[in-house]
């Protein structure tokens, strides 16, 4: 029992002990040493040694506060964020436009830090965690603000990215600084707010066989992170952590997203048709817009845009207003705002007559195909100016918000990829290397049509890519790569026959395009009624209003103004 108690002692105050006898030893044994010698040399050692003093300090000083910062974060670990009042936050609810699922979810949170006391009388525990995920742009910071807001609590606001250290350690410190600073705003106001924006950064899945230990500092990191959000250290302060991330949910570790942590998910997703339509008119109130502006047909054009995007499309408009001396945004700058983000800054090529006329038809092929036959998109823009590296361009735009594709709309895309090849083989007889963007388009979806999709012609259904191509027949593999081209040779066929059927029109929109090099929306509806054919949902009232009118070709003399004369052998007509 002696000897028991005596290893317990040593045990708990070996430290302290070595410590004394280590000094004893360091003060007794020079004083042994010194007098034993003559007393001028004891003198000048003493004094040496007691002028050396001050230096050696120093040194140790410097070791000691290195040794620190290596071990224990230290200053590397300094990580004091200033508190924002909720008063100066000062974005509420109806700020946020749109999202009204996600406000809703916001809301109970809200009422859940307002109604804490009762909740806690009750027995319950308020949430501990928030997710807000979704695609950048969509207002996840601006929902946590107004969240901050609506409870009247402090918020703290921090990236991911700031946790992130070469030194290990060092993220795990800064973890328990600003929950402990976060706690004690909890107590002093009865509650805090921790908004971690990109938190993949840090919560991103562990690793454990780890070869060169690099996982170690994010391992630490993320531990830390846990065990503050609902581990053994805890109090009755309310401490809630929002996150907000643009990733998948399956890059966070899974402890981080069990009960008890992030309890709550919310989704934030793109803004539909009346929400981009609220979001037009906000962000138009702060500059000067020309009356009459409809705003439901900026919105129709604006599919799947988020509310920093549709931001981004009405300052760039106002740059372009300024550039052209005008005073006021109208249509026309917007549109051109919309182009200039999403197709790139136009530059006109030197090119031959030749390489103009065949990139006209190319883009009237395009144009063509898709204004007749797809189901569920429509044109917004033709050019055969040069934008982003390509010498032409359709830009099209979807007719509502699609989250699904059925067979008829993927088969669409890949008719749509290939009018350009078969509008040139029609004109010319030979194609140009131009055709390889859109036959690479064209070719994935009627990959994904036979190997994912279950949509090839002879039956066969799986997503045949989820199964390692090692586990895959030779016969196999050979089936499903003739199915893909089963569906290609499909395409063109039916994109051959609208375009025989309907090569007046492509005549027409190439004749334009020589013209004008670039073809609007409302002009290219425009043309299409002259042939009557009417013109898709999207147009607006306005243009759905107009009769139908006779196609009138255009006559020899204006082809002949356009078109410049090729020797008989260069002309091929299809």
């Amino acid at each position: 029992m002696l000897w028991a108690r005596f290893k317990l002692f040593m045990q708990r105050f070996w430290l302290p002990m070595a410590i004394v006898v280590g000094l004893s030893i360091a003060v007794l044994l020079p004083i042994w040493y010194l007098a034993g010698m003559e007393e001028s040399v004891r003198r000048y050692i003493v004094g040496i040694n007691v002028a050396s003093l001050p230096w050696g300090i120093l040194q140790t000083l410097v070791f000691v506060a290195f040794l620190y910062l290596l071990q224990y974060g230290g200053g590397f670990a300094q990580f004091k964020k200033a508190t924002t009042d909720a008063a100066a936050v000062n974005v509420h609810f109806s700020d946020v436009i749109g999202q009204t699922e996600a406000k809703k979810e916001a809301w109970e949170v809200v009422q859940l830090i307002k109604d804490r006391q009762k909740l806690q009388q009750v027995g319950g525990r308020i949430i501990r965690g928030l997710m807000l995920m979704g695609p950048p742009g969509c207002g996840k910071t601006l929902l946590a603000k107004a969240i901050a807001t609506e409870a009247g609590i402090p918020f703290l606001s921090v990236a991911g990215s700031e946790f992130v250290e070469v030194f290990v350690g060092v993220g795990a410190a800064r973890v328990r600084k600003l929950f402990k600073q976060a706690r004690q705003y909890a107590q002093a106001y009865g509650g805090c707010i921790i908004f971690i924006d990109e938190l993949e950064v840090l919560g991103r899945k562990r690793t454990f066989y780890d070869a060169f230990g690099g996982s170690s500092e994010s391992n630490s990191t993320l531990n830390q992170l846990l065990v503050e959000m609902d581990g053994i250290v805890d109090n009755d302060a309310s401490v809630i952590v929002m996150g907000a991330m643009n990733a998948a949910e399956d890059v966070l570790d899974p402890a981080l997203l069990r009960p008890g942590r992030f309890d709550r998910k919310v989704q934030i997703t793109r803004p539909n048709l009346q929400e981009r339509e609220e979001i037009f008119e906000f962000y138009a109130r702060k500059i000067k817009m020309e009356p009459g502006i409809d705003y439901g047909r900026l919105a129709r054009k604006a599919i799947y845009h988020t509310p920093a995007e549709i931001e981004n499309i009405l300052k760039e408009a106002a740059l372009i207003t300024t550039r052209n001396k005008k005073s006021m945004v109208g249509y026309k700058e917007i549109s051109e705002a919309i182009e200039r983000i999403q197709l790139g800054v136009a530059h006109r090529l030197s090119m031959t007559p030749r390489e103009r006329e065949m990139t006209a038809y190319h883009e009237a092929g395009h144009l063509v195909v898709l204004y007749l036959t797809h189901p569920t998109s429509d044109v917004f823009k033709a050019s055969i100016i040069s934008r982003g590296g390509v010498l032409g361009v359709v830009h099209s735009t979807p007719r509502e918000e699609l989250y699904s594709s059925d067979r008829n709309t993927l088969f669409a895309h890949i008719k749509m990829a290939l009018g350009g090849y078969v509008a040139e083989k029609f004109k010319y007889g030979v194609t140009t290397d131009g055709v390889s963007s859109d036959f690479s388009t064209a070719t994935r979806v009627a990959h994904s049509m036979a190997w994912r999709f279950g949509m090839g012609t002879s039956g066969m259904i799986g997503d045949f890519t989820s199964i390692p191509e090692n586990l895959l027949s030779e016969s196999l593999k050979a089936q499903l790569n003739l199915e893909t081209q089963q569906i290609l040779r499909q395409g063109m066929a039916e994109v051959e026959s609208t375009l025989k059927a309907e090569w007046g029109i492509v005549e027409r929109f190439a004749a334009e395009l020589l013209r004008h090099d670039e073809l609007d929306y409302d002009e290219i509806a425009r043309i299409f009624l002259e042939f009557g054919k009417q013109p898709p949902r999207n147009l607006g009232p306005e243009m759905a209003a107009l009769p139908p009118q006779p196609a009138r070709p255009m006559l020899p003399a204006e082809i002949a103004a356009i078109r410049p004369p090729y020797a008989p052998q260069d002309k091929k007509e299809g």
